[in-house]
């Protein structure tokens, strides 16, 4: 019984110090680390039962070297680009057009088939101010940088499944919707390899872009555009996300379950940040920070232009740079 004491006491010790510093901003625990690391946990959990009923001082001293290095592993690594758990395990490994089909040198990659490209294009009308593109579809990799000479374009590398593209106009806002076809919007379990799709858009229309996925990578540098809305919604999601303050008011909210988001803004760009989470772990570098979930950049209130982020997530790693 004394033993059994000396191991709940140790792990709420360890547990409750690590919540501590990581408040403080001493350590910066990813929370993800919980469901990608999860296994520790059975590791530790079997050998506590295997030598519970052993009261030799060899098994009490395995008992607690098993949980000191099953929960600093899980505590401070820094896994990151996997989601999942057991046989529902799925990555963000992806194979792209200029990728070698032959090599699997990393371990992970890999690949049962030969993708399939297909390119998507919607011309773009002279006199377009407004523009709102739609993206969704899990297991895909977006990406989006250069521009293009019609409204949007993209080319994409489909392992499974396709996408439809359709446009139509309401209240004098061009809509593009790009989107995979529904019967398809599924996690690949095999941990194979994503589907590609790089996105291109004109950079004369005032953009509203909203993105929702499952077990999607976002990777868009938006920084030729002019960005009045992004939202981005998706469960397990790996996001980079590069702006620009070409407007004097521009809107991100970001809606996550257990991810990873990386936003970059100017260095010199007024930013205010409000962050709503369960189990998150927040780097938000050059700000102040208001309140518990408050953080904004010096002068804010009298800048001319203003980018407001509203990040939403469960498990997840929030992350604003300035460059």
């Amino acid at each position: 019984m004394k033993n059994d004491r000396l191991f709940s006491g140790l792990i709420l010790l360890i547990i409750g110090a690590v919540f501590l510093l990581n408040n403080f901003g001493v350590i910066d625990f990813h929370w993800g680390n919980l469901f990608r690391l999860w296994p520790v946990f059975l590791i530790i959990g079997g050998i506590n039962l295997l030598l519970s009923n052993t009261r030799a001082v060899w098994a009490t001293l395995v008992r607690v070297a098993v949980l000191i290095i099953g929960l600093g592993f899980v505590l401070f690594s820094n896994v990151r680009g996997k989601y999942g758990f057991g046989p529902f395990k799925y990555n963000y490994d992806v194979r792209d057009d200029n990728d070698d089909d032959n090599d699997d040198s990393d371990g992970d990659l890999k690949v049962s088939n030969k993708a399939s490209s297909n390119t998507y294009q919607q011309p773009f009308l002279a006199g377009t101010k407004y523009a709102r593109l739609n993206v969704s579809g899990g297991a895909t990799k977006y990406t989006l940088t250069k521009s293009t000479d019609s409204l949007f374009a993209a080319s994409t590398s489909e392992y499974y499944g396709d996408y439809n593209l359709n446009s139509r106009t309401e209240d004098s806002v061009a809509i593009i919707d790009f989107d995979m076809n529904k019967r398809h919007q599924h996690f690949r379990w095999d941990g194979g390899s994503m589907n590609v799709a790089r996105l291109s858009l004109n950079v004369a229309p005032i953009w509203d872009i909203n993105i929702k996925g499952g077990a999607a990578k976002v990777d868009f540098d938006l920084t030729p555009y002019k960005v009045r809305n992004l939202n981005i919604n998706g469960g397990a999601a790996s996001c980079s996300v590069k702006l620009d303050d070409k407007l004097p008011l521009t809107d991100v909210v970001v809606s996550t379950g257990a991810s990873e988001i990386n936003i970059s803004i100017p260095k010199n760009a007024a930013c205010d940040i409000v962050t709503s989470s369960g189990l998150s772990s927040n780097d938000f570098e050059g700000f102040s920070k208001i309140s518990g979930d408050h953080y904004t950049t010096l002068g804010f209130e009298n800048a001319k232009n203003k980018i407001y982020l509203k990040l939403k997530g469960g498990v997840s790693d929030f992350n604003v740079h300035r460059y």
